[in-house]
């Protein structure tokens, strides 16, 4: 077991949702995904690996890849894992994945979607959580196509999605298949229509075999899909009959795709969660575009010398 292993620096695991550390752990070495056959595990595609939280599960994993390849659009959290995570891990590689997005990669002139660096069918396992949830209508249509093309004939795509019944909306034209919640930054929450991604995943050569409905009503589906070739059934979704509730998404600093360092953690270590946040707040008053992060740690520091006293 990798007893040293990092962990993720505090302000990268407030860019991708949960920040507590066991949701980065696996201590007991078990298969991260108890419904996905142990041989599936052999080679790993994981689109929007963010800082590490799958990889560095499956670094401790009994069973652990012999390859893993994964991207994502932020620079900063690849390069965190290539240098923290990658020297723990034979046969895993962390890569840029540099497509354009508002808040995580900014760029005019950045294409809105790049072909994922791998061969045909060389990966039994493609993750993508909380990644299709944030893609535009064309970019899904397009990253299934990639997937199918990827995905081993025994393989198994494990997926997030945001879904919708469409025909609650009958304003909606044929080719209107996804809503959006942020007109500033329409990648924010995509929600996609149930029909629409039974067709399209078929369209492009994947059925959907499992589905695991949602704990808050309307949050994320996880859905598996395999090849349309696969002798495993195809299935329907079931409805969506668990209670409201509220899982909203971080509101992210206009200076997102700069995070590269560890100035929370430095907070969080000495001082807790409390601090960090504290302190993150105080970055976004006083240095809005990552200027004058040093600022901020010096009111900290001040605060905190007065709290000891």
């Amino acid at each position: 077991m990798h007893t040293k292993l990092p962990f993720p620096p505090i302000e990268m695991r407030m860019l991708v949702g949960p920040t507590d550390l066991p949701s980065f752990d696996n201590p007991t070495g078990q298969l991260i995904f108890s419904d996905v056959p142990t041989e599936n595990y052999e080679t790993v595609f994981d689109f929007g690996c963010g800082c590490g939280r799958i990889a560095r599960q499956l670094i401790q994993q009994t069973v652990s890849p012999h390859k893993y390849v994964g991207i994502d659009i932020h620079l900063g959290m690849v390069k965190w894992c290539q240098k923290k995570l990658s020297p723990y891990a034979k046969g895993f590689e962390f890569i840029h994945h540099d497509v354009g997005n508002i808040g995580l990669n900014p760029g005019k002139h950045k294409p809105t979607t790049l072909p994922f660096p791998a061969q045909d069918n060389s990966f039994k396992l493609v993750i993508a959580y909380s990644v299709f949830t944030h893609l535009l209508e064309e970019q899904a249509v397009y990253y299934l196509k990639e997937v199918s093309r990827i995905l081993h004939p025994h393989g198994v795509l494990m997926s997030s999605w945001f879904l919708f019944d469409k025909r609650y909306f009958p304003m909606m034209q044929d080719f209107q298949n996804a809503l959006y919640i942020n007109h500033v930054d329409p990648t924010n929450a995509v929600i996609f229509d149930f029909n629409w991604l039974r067709e399209t995943a078929r369209d492009k050569g994947l059925k959907i075999i499992n589905v695991i409905p949602p704990t808050i009503r309307g949050f994320q589906w996880v859905v598996y899909m395999v090849p349309l070739q696969s002798e495993r059934p195809e299935i329907d979704f079931p409805d969506d009959t668990v209670p409201f509730g509220l899982a909203r998404p971080p509101v992210l600093d206009r200076d997102a795709s700069t995070i590269s360092g560890n100035e929370l953690q430095h907070a969080y270590n000495a001082h807790g969660w409390k601090a960090s946040t504290f302190y993150y707040q105080l970055r976004k008053i006083f240095s809005p575009a990552g200027e004058r992060p040093e600022f901020a740690k010096r009111i900290l520091k001040v605060i905190f010398w007065h709290l000891r006293k």
